[in-house]
């Protein structure tokens, strides 16, 4: 490459500082069959710089690239930037949603909530021969190709292909797998490669070898919990109620009468373990859990598999029943069948742990311990590339993530130093002895001052629900609608559309006087969301997010502890705490531009153990403060 033009895949005129280092990096990882792990700030263009280091060698050697982010809002923004690609240097891409987002089929979108009953349902009407559009594939074959064809020459958001296939009643799934097959480029969720069972079909659709594929993972930082998440699985007692009635509504007598007995077994298991008392989770031997219908049904190991994997067949069955019927096409009994197997197949391993929890009602759930097992395809890619805006320490996540052969970078901040400013305070902190009302009605003073003195709108983020209800209790909501900035408190459990709503009402008042949105760290307010401008001038953290010590936390830390020895604390409990406030930190700062104030209420933050696992313009930038400095220090800055 020359040092005066631009890549060959790079669409904008010029560079950003250390975007060629970023683009040439990536591009030898590639050819030589190495993975990256990268951290570059905010605003730095790492989806259009780690595209056009990949391109040039994917396109020359014919290797497809798998695009995946953690949100449809980070996905449409690579095929935003495929488009500004295509328009220099032709490149195909497409967008991959489940298949529930592209289905026309009013059966499925009505009645479908996960992946996997999606993949079901849909396999199903096809054998029924009950979807039209499918069928329609056959009948219009010509269009159905001119369609995949016309797509190829341009990268396409999901909604252009619905809408053509709508036109011409044909299925946007397929439609889209098809373009996917031939595209240079594919965007998708994060769980296509993480999840197992849809990895082997995904894969095998796109009838490539994974030596043929070069991944990329956005927000990489999210990697750890989204892999742990992915390997997991729960299910309740309400499901097993359920399938019992399901199995007499069948007559499946023989599985009923399993049923009732396991769930007697784990009614007596609950009352043993967790009783009346206060605990909400505990750690139960795996084999405990079929005790009880061992030894009343005198059943052996053998036979109790040949039971399970009926009730898979039988769930099948129920399934296809029940679409031909045109009802909800679930089966509670294939789903524990489905479960209970997995938990079978999983005792011995260290690697997860087995829990009775009060989780809703009672739960069993297999809980992963090491997400680096979600990663184990990768020594078979050509490469893979990580990047975030917080993977510091690099190392630490290399580890955890279990990447070999990796090349590592840190790219410097581009928040220039006059457009941040870092305050600590030095007398308060959310440290378990020390929360009181009176440190509560302390934290609320510093909030309601930085909302005063801050222009427009400000994020608070605290380190759990209990903390923010602490702060509610101590008058914190009257407070600052005394300040004449209107208030929003993100909801627990409100879902995706809710919180939306509530997030695009809060960023409008910064064309007003201004606003305060009350959140968590490690919220999807606080990590997934963009806010620029006004829509974000300053961010209080209240607390660092350290996760209660519960069985499952305990667990993690011992795991890899027994795995990296010395470090097992570090990494299962500080290091993904001090992330998540990193991320939270981070919403003010959109680009270089943007002048930005970070106030952290607690003390704990200025401690070396700490400071070092923060980003340098965090480090270099930080003061100590009362709440008089913090005034004063506030409006200095947006004087």
């Amino acid at each position: 490459m020359g040092e005066t033009t631009t890549p060959e895949y790079f669409p904008y005129e010029s560079l950003r500082p250390h975007q060629r280092e970023f683009i040439e990096l990536v591009s030898e990882a590639v050819k030589n069959g190495e993975n990256a792990i990268i951290e570059a700030p905010t605003g730095f263009g790492k989806t259009v710089s780690v595209l056009a280091g990949i391109l040039p060698h994917a396109k020359e050697m014919g290797y497809k690239v798998l695009y995946l982010a953690r949100t449809h809002r980070q996905m449409d923004r690579v095929i935003e930037e495929l488009k500004a690609i295509n328009a220099k240097s032709p490149v195909s891409g497409v967008e991959l949603r489940s298949r529930k987002d592209l289905c026309l089929h009013t059966y499925l979108t009505q009645f479908t909530s996960d992946a996997y009953t999606a993949m079901v349902v849909c396999r199903n009407l096809k054998k029924l021969g009950k979807c039209e559009f499918y069928e329609n594939e056959k009948k219009k074959k010509r269009e159905f190709d001119e369609v995949v064809r016309f797509f190829l020459r341009e990268p396409s958001h999901p909604a252009e292909i619905l809408s053509y296939a709508e036109t011409l009643e044909l299925c946007p799934y397929d439609l889209t797998k098809r373009v996917a097959e031939k595209a240079d480029v594919i965007v998708a969720s994060y769980l296509y490669l993480l999840n197992p069972t849809i990895r082997e079909n995904f894969v095998s659709s796109l009838d490539v070898d994974y030596s043929d594929l070069v991944v990329v993972f956005d927000e990489a930082h999210n990697l750890p919990d989204q892999a742990i998440s992915a390997l997991s699985d729960r299910i309740s007692i309400h499901t097993v109620n359920r399938a019992i009635k399901e199995a007499d509504e069948y007559n499946e007598h023989e599985i009923a009468n399993f049923l009732s007995v396991f769930g007697r077994g784990l009614e007596i298991l609950h009352g043993e373990k967790l009783g009346d008392r206060e605990i909400q989770e505990t750690p139960v031997q795996p084999e405990l859990i079929f005790a009880h219908v061992l030894e009343v049904l005198r059943l052996d190991t053998r036979r109790l598999v040949r039971m399970l994997n009926d009730m898979i067949s039988v769930g099948d069955a129920i399934r296809e029943d029940r679409i031909e019927k045109g009802k909800p096409p679930r089966s509670y009994i294939g789903r524990i069948g489905e479960f209970l197997l997995l938990w079978l197949s999983l005792i011995g391993r260290e690697d997860y742990l087995f829990l009775m929890s009060r989780d809703k009602g009672l739960s069993l759930e297999l809980v992963a311990l090491d997400p680096s097992k979600a990663l184990g395809f990768l020594k078979n890619v050509q490469s893979a590339v990580f990047m975030s805006g917080t993977l510091t320490p690099l190392e630490a996540f290399r580890d955890v993530m279990g990447i070999e052969n990796a090349r590592m970078k840190k790219f410097p901040r581009m928040v220039k130093r006059e457009n941040a400013q870092v305050l600590v305070a030095k007398d308060v902190s959310t440290r378990g002895d020390e929360r009181s009302l009176q440190v509560y009605r302390r934290m609320v003073d510093y909030i309601v001052e930085a909302a005063m003195v801050i222009p427009k709108n400000v994020g608070v983020f605290t380190a759990s629900y209990e903390v923010l209800q602490g702060l509610l209790s101590a008058n914190l909501q009257v407070r600052l609608e005394e300040t004449g900035k209107a208030v929003f408190i993100e909801k627990q459990g409100a879902s995706s559309k809710e919180n939306d709503a509530m997030v695009a009402s809060f960023k409008a008042h910064a064309r007003g006087k201004g606003a305060v949105l009350l959140g968590v760290m490690g919220g999807r307010n606080s990590e997934g969301q963009d806010y620029s401008g006004d829509e974000m001038n300053g961010v209080v953290l209240v607390g660092i997010p350290y996760a209660r010590p519960t069985p499952r936390v305990q667990a993690q830390i011992r795991y890899f502890e027994r795995k990296f020895p010395g470090k097992g604390r570090y990494y299962g409990y500080y290091l993904p705490a001090h992330r998540k406030l990193v991320q939270a930190a981070g919403r003010v700062h959109r680009s270089a531009e943007e002048r930005g104030s970070i106030i952290v209420l607690d003390y704990r933050l200025l401690w070396r153990s700490i400071k070092k696992d923060l980003p340098d313009w965090m480090r270099e930038d930080m003061r100590p403060v009362d709440l008089q400095r913090m005034r004063l220090y506030l409006r200095r800055f947006w004087g």
